[in-house]
C-alpha cells in the first residue's frame, strides 16, 4: 500500500466513526469515499451500526450493496443526516471543485440534502483558489455543447469536450449528459460564476461547491488529520 492511499484510508476511518448509529447517509463517489464506505460497512457488518444510504453514483451503489449497505432515495428520505465526499480542490473558505469523477450533478443533490456535508481530501487537494490546478466540470445536454460552449468562453474560460478512456467519443454521465471542462486559471469569485452558469441554458450542473461543506477533512499522514469546520 502506498502513502497516499494509506492516507485515504484513514480519512476514510475518521468519518466511519462520525457516523451515529440510525443515521441517513449520503454516499459520495471517488477514491476516499470509497474508503469511508468500506469503513462503513465494516462497522455494519460488526453489528454496531445501522445505517441507510442515498448514492451518488452508480459506482457508490455497487459498492454500497458489496458491503450490504442497505439504500433509500430522497423520494423516502426528506433530509439526510450526513453526507460525505471527496473533492478535487478546496478552497480557504471551504468552497470546492468536484467533478473529475463525472459523478457531481448527483453529488451536489445529495450534499444540499443533507444536514451536515463532509469533504475528504489529502493535502494536495488545498489551494489558494479554486481553478489553480483543476478544470471546472459542466454538465451539459448535448444539443447544447457549442453554446455552452460559447458562453463559458465569453465567461474568460478555455473549453474542452471531456473524452472517454478506452472509448471513443465523449464521457457520458450517469444523466446520459456530457462534460465540458472549463478552465478559468483561476477563479476570482465563485460566488458569482455560480450564479451565471447557473443562468446558462442546456445546463444541468457544474462542479463549484460554494458554501456546502459544513466539514473538511484534510489527511496529511495517516495519523494527522485536520478538521476544519464552517
Amino acid at each position: 500500500m502506498d502513502d497516499q492511499q494509506a492516507i485515504k484510508e484513514a480519512v476514510g476511518r475518521y468519518v466511519a466513526e462520525m457516523v451515529e448509529d440510525g443515521t441517513t447517509l449520503g454516499l459520495g463517489t471517488g477514491s476516499t469515499a470509497a474508503c469511508a464506505i468500506e469503513a462503513i460497512g465494516r462497522r455494519l457488518q460488526s453489528g454496531e451500526l445501522r445505517v441507510e444510504g442515498v448514492a451518488t453514483s452508480f459506482a457508490a451503489e455497487r459498492l454500497a450493496r458489496k458491503w450490504r449497505i442497505p439504500l433509500t432515495s430522497l423520494d423516502e428520505v426528506p433530509e439526510l443526516d450526513l453526507a460525505f465526499d471527496g473533492a478535487d480542490e478546496v478552497d480557504r473558505d471551504l468552497n470546492l471543485i468536484k467533478g473529475r469523477g463525472a459523478a457531481h450533478t448527483r453529488e451536489k443533490v445529495v450534499a444540499a440534502a443533507a444536514a451536515r456535508f463532509v469533504v475528504l481530501v489529502d493535502s494536495s487537494k488545498q489551494v489558494g483558489a479554486l481553478g489553480s490546478r483543476m478544470p471546472l466540470p459542466v454538465e451539459v445536454l448535448p444539443m447544447a455543447v457549442a453554446p455552452v460552449g460559447r458562453r463559458l468562453e465569453k465567461l474568460g474560460a478555455s473549453v474542452v469536450l471531456r473524452q472517454g478512456i478506452n472509448k471513443d467519443g465523449p464521457v457520458v454521465t450517469d444523466q446520459g449528459f456530457w462534460i465540458l471542462d472549463a478552465r478559468f486559471e483561476p477563479i476570482v469569485d465563485a460566488e458569482r460564476l455560480d450564479r451565471e452558469l447557473n443562468a446558462i441554458p442546456g445546463v444541468l450542473g457544474h462542479g463549484l461547491f460554494v458554501g456546502m461543506a459544513t466539514d473538511v477533512l484534510i489527511g496529511r499522514s495517516t495519523d494527522s488529520i485536520d478538521h476544519l469546520r464552517r
